[in-house]
């Protein structure tokens, strides 16, 4: 199941702003603040630190089945995209990585795929990485690459289709747009560019989400 994204931004506070007017909840906040990092969880909220020179190194968010995070970037950049899986099915995806020449990371926590598309893959397998699996979803992201191959990449690594995933060619890789399930909202650029919005479930026809039901 298709269930994150982490990004690097120099907008960090309106980040989470924004996801939190969608219904996000703020789960954790790891920052750098006077040379070590330090927790500013919930429920501490920005007046609290706001003034403080803290580098965010991750915040993250959760709603439902979705689980996204950032922390501060000198730029916008995506690093990764998430996939909860269970155990077997990690294996299963590391050897097929493997047999491609994919470079692994892995540790107790997270298993990472570098991909040559410029983002990593993660595999995690623990379900508190979201609050619910049976919550509101992460339907789709549409990613722009410089090169093609990703959903055939993602489809060999998966062993099934991935219409999850939907790509473009550009001059750079971005991530384009993200569709959650839930009460169906206009679409609306969150601080980094990216385009998200809302549908309802009923909207899936082979996987691919009809802009008619917004």
């Amino acid at each position: 199941m298709l269930f994150h994204y982490h990004l690097w931004t120099p907008f960090v506070e309106e980040t989470e702003r924004f996801y939190q007017q969608l219904g996000f909840q703020v789960t954790q906040r790891i920052g750098r603040y006077e040379g070590a990092f330090t927790s500013f969880d919930p429920p501490l909220d920005w007046d609290d630190f706001r003034e403080q020179p803290i580098l965010f190194r991750i915040i993250e968010m959760k709603r439902g089945a979705i689980n996204m995070t950032f922390g501060y970037g000198k730029k916008v950049m995506f690093d990764h995209i998430g996939f909860l899986v269970t155990e077997a099915d990690r294996l299963q995806i590391l050897g097929r990585a493997e047999a491609v020449g994919l470079t692994v990371q892995a540790n107790e926590r997270r298993t990472f795929i570098q991909t040559p598309f410029g983002f990593r893959i993660e595999l995690q397998t623990h379900p508190d990485a979201v609050q619910s699996e049976t919550g509101d979803q992460l339907l789709q992201l549409d990613i722009a690459t410089s090169t093609p191959g990703l959903e055939k990449l993602l489809s060999q690594l998966l062993d099934r289709p991935v219409p999850e995933i939907t790509t473009i060619v550009a001059e750079r890789m971005h991530f384009r747009q993200a569709v959650f399930s839930g009460t169906p909202t206009l679409p609306g650029q969150d601080p980094n560019g990216l385009e998200v919005r809302t549908v309802s479930p009923l909207a899936l026809i082979s996987g691919r989400v009809r802009d008619e039901n917004l």
